[in-house]
């Protein structure tokens, strides 16, 4: 595939056109991602997340600019949600980070969220493995605006930073939200309004109630006003200091050995998902036991695991009868 040797010489149209395949799904994008895959590895990958109105592509676009002032190459991966009439990406992100691009250093792609629950596109993990393989040294995953519960991020990413702003909830909710656990790096953005003092004071509070919880990284508390560019160094500093902590610990490799383990299941479920999502798409026998199932029969974990002990890939079967 000319687009793969393309990418790994450093072609930003390349990247373009094999991103929009990763997106798609299609098998030009699936190929290459797995030509590409043992080129992976090398990146930072830092996970953006919060809710809705926090001002994270406010603040992305202005720790673009401090990452690059450093010499690094960054690529983000902005999630938005999905138009109801066309399925694409309805906020566009990289139109407030139209200043950087012009600058070879920096790749930014929007993805539409398409209705998947968690704040990430389906194709996110892949488009990450894709910037990676290209060069990027630091990669940015902006989620959609989630809630307390959406966690899929933290799966994916070696640091998570998790983004509030002063009046989105009282300090009980605070204490409440499954985010606030999965967290490295706290960020206390629009820091200029009234109540951020008090949030501020409140995440520090819980980090230091948790603290036992995680001792060799205690997440700092940041304040931010990305608008002005106050605190961007302090977060690229953290950024940074998480990632060596990672390294110099060992926790990298577990931290990948988790993300390798959660990307194979979501492989797995979108495998079966798809064979399993019309009537007839499946073999003879899958059919019989869907029909079981229904006639309660047989319980569905039953069949469950059934399928997964006697699963054999049609293709793999075509390939062997010929």
């Amino acid at each position: 595939m000319g687009l793969v040797d393309n990418v790994l010489d450093g072609s930003q149209r390349a990247l373009a056109r094999l991103a929009t395949h990763v997106e798609n799904d299609d098998g030009v994008g699936r190929e290459g991602l797995i030509r590409l895959y043992p080129h992976t590895g090398k990146a930072h990958v830092v996970g953006v997340t919060g809710p809705p109105g926090a001002g994270k592509s406010t603040l992305i676009g202005a720790l673009i600019g401090e990452l690059r002032g450093r010499g690094l190459k960054v690529g983000v991966v902005a999630v938005d949600p999905s138009s109801q009439l066309t399925g694409g990406a309805t906020l566009g992100d990289r139109i407030r980070m139209l200043e950087w691009q012009s600058d070879a250093g920096v790749f930014i792609r929007s993805m539409a969220s398409r209705a998947r629950a968690g704040g990430l596109a389906p194709a996110t993990a892949g488009m990450v493995h894709l910037l990676d393989a290209a060069g990027f040294e630091v990669i940015v995953v902006e989620t959609v605006g989630v809630g307390q519960e959406e966690i899929d991020v933290s799966r994916l990413v070696d640091t998570l930073v998790l983004v509030q702003v002063p009046g989105s909830g009282d300090g009980v909710q605070l204490l409440k939200a499954g985010l606030l656990e999965f967290a490295d790096i706290f960020v206390v953005n629009k820091a200029d309004l009234a109540g951020a003092e008090e949030l501020l004071r409140g995440l520090r509070s819980m980090v230091g109630f948790s603290a036992h919880q995680r001792p060799d990284w205690v997440p700092p508390v940041l304040r931010c006003t990305a608008t002005d560019g106050v605190g961007l160094d302090k977060l690229a500093n953290a950024i940074v200091a998480h990632g060596e902590f990672l390294r110099d610990s060992g926790r990298l490799h577990d931290r990948r050995c988790a993300i390798a383990r959660a990307e194979i299941a979501d492989y797995v479920n979108a495998v079966i998902r798809q064979r399993l999502s019309a009537p007839g798409a499946g073999s003879a026998g899958v059919e019989a036991m869907v029909e079981d199932v229904a006639r309660r029969r047989l319980a569905p974990l039953t069949a469950a695991h059934t399928l997964l002990e006697n699963w054999e890939d049609p293709g793999q079967r075509n390939d062997q009868s010929g």
